[in-house]
């Protein structure tokens, strides 16, 4: 069997993403848990009306699968920042068991742009960790597919895109 052809530089990516946005995960399950708890709660998130968390927490987009989508960031991320420790200790791991990090990794990414597409355009809100979840998504997606040595080009491109997009749909965050 031949293994999963991997550099360095994407375990780097795949263990600090996954610690990244584990730790976005957590936070955000806090949050969602003392909203619960508290309706009237205001998430540490919910700088003002446009970056708030809270409004999103209470949509269903916040609970795809019927229960809170960070619980999916927990575990997702947690098998990510794994498989990058373990790539970084020179292990091999089998061409199969890419291709199933590889698949997690691409609906990972379709799932947070679903997310971002449903927070400009249909909630109308932002939400500051899940925008961190989104940063850490998409060089772990375009790390693991790619071995193009201009994939911090396309990371970067497709942050510049994803900030356009951001600010055509709130224009007043330019102003703020």
């Amino acid at each position: 069997m031949r293994p999963w052809p991997v550099d360095r530089a994407t375990a780097r990516w795949l263990l600090a993403g996954g610690l990244i946005g584990l730790v976005a995960a957590f936070v955000l399950a806090v949050e969602k848990i003392a909203l619960l708890k508290d309706p009237s709660y205001v998430p540490t998130c919910s700088i003002n009306p446009l970056l708030s968390c809270g409004s999103i927490m209470k949509t269903a987009q916040a609970e795809v699968f019927g229960f809170p989508n960070p619980l999916l960031g927990i575990a997702g991320f947690a098998v990510v920042a794994c498989v990058g420790a373990v790539l970084l200790t020179g292990a091999e791991l089998p061409s199969w068991f890419g291709w199933s990090v590889r698949g997690g990794l691409l609906l990972g990414v379709l799932f947070v742009h679903w997310l971002i597409y449903q927070s400009l355009y249909v909630i109308g809100a932002l939400c500051p960790y899940c925008m961190v979840v989104w940063a850490v998504m998409i060089p772990m997606a375009v790390y693991g597919w790619s071995r193009s040595p201009y994939r911090i080009l396309m990371v970067t491109g497709w942050y510049l895109l994803i900030v356009a997009l951001i600010l055509i749909r709130f224009p007043s965050l330019v102003r703020m």
